[in-house]
């Protein structure tokens, strides 16, 4: 696999009790890659370190064949993230968040107002773009996340829990933003839902108790909830010997 992303025993945390420990992994162009488990299972703090927004305490993190920590800025372009909490400013504008984000990426001048104009479509919210982000259903001011997160068309879109807390409505038009979405950027998702898993990913990394426990490529007759339990099962047998 010609790795866009590549992770090598990333760890987190006190070594005793890490947050993460040891997790490898790999992205390809085209791949949509889950995160799955239980709250707690390490989920965020990997796509935290993904994202460059912690530095590992152990192991290496390669974008494009080149090592984050050494051409960090140059790299991050390639990245998009999605944080559990969006990062918006609830007494500006979706267009004057998106700005904000715009600039801190690096879009200026006669870039930006196009990119603006493309995402406010793409992500359906050009009706929304003068409405305070304060004012935002939940399901709105995600798209705006998620608008702040492609603005500067990123090879790859890393995405914390991108349906939660959404109503059923809400989680199937994100659902079918984010499809979208996956025909021209690679992406890697955290979830514990396994319907994210099942409409959005091709493969899936399980997490439990910040190990990497099983990956498996997802089908449409997979049982992920089965191939959950029976490796955290053997996962748990194997810490209490």
């Amino acid at each position: 696999m010609n790795a866009l992303l590549l992770a090598r025993q990333l760890s987190y945390g006190n070594p005793r009790r890490p947050r993460l420990d040891r997790v490898d992994l790999q992205l390809a162009a085209g791949d949509r890659l889950a995160l799955l488990g239980v709250n707690g299972a390490g989920k965020s703090t990997l796509l935290q370190l993904l994202a460059g927004v912690l530095a590992p305490t152990r192991g290496e993190l390669s974008i494009l064949d080149q090592r984050l920590d050494r051409s960090g800025p140059n790299l991050r372009r390639h990245l998009g993230f999605l944080p559990q909490r969006v990062a918006a400013y609830p007494e500006l504008t979706v267009a004057e968040n998106l700005i904000w984000a715009g600039r801190l990426r690096g879009l200026g001048g006669a870039a930006l107002g196009p990119a603006i104009e493309r995402v406010l479509e793409d992500l359906q919210l050009g009706d929304l773009s003068q409405r305070q982000a304060g004012r935002l259903s939940t399901g709105m001011l995600q798209r705006l996340g998620l608008a702040q997160a492609v603005l500067h068309e990123p090879k790859i879109l890393i995405l914390d829990e991108p349906t939660a807390g959404l109503d059923p409505l809400q989680t199937e038009q994100v659902r079918e933003l984010l499809r979208g979405l996956a025909t021209t950027h690679s992406m890697i998702l955290a979830t514990h839902l396994l319907d994210d898993v099942q409409h959005l990913c091709n493969r899936v990394i399980l997490l439990d108790a910040g190990k990497k426990i099983a990956e498996h490529p997802v089908t449409p007759d997979s049982d992920l909830l089965a191939h959950f339990y029976q490796q955290s099962s053997v996962h748990g047998a194997m810490d209490n010997q």
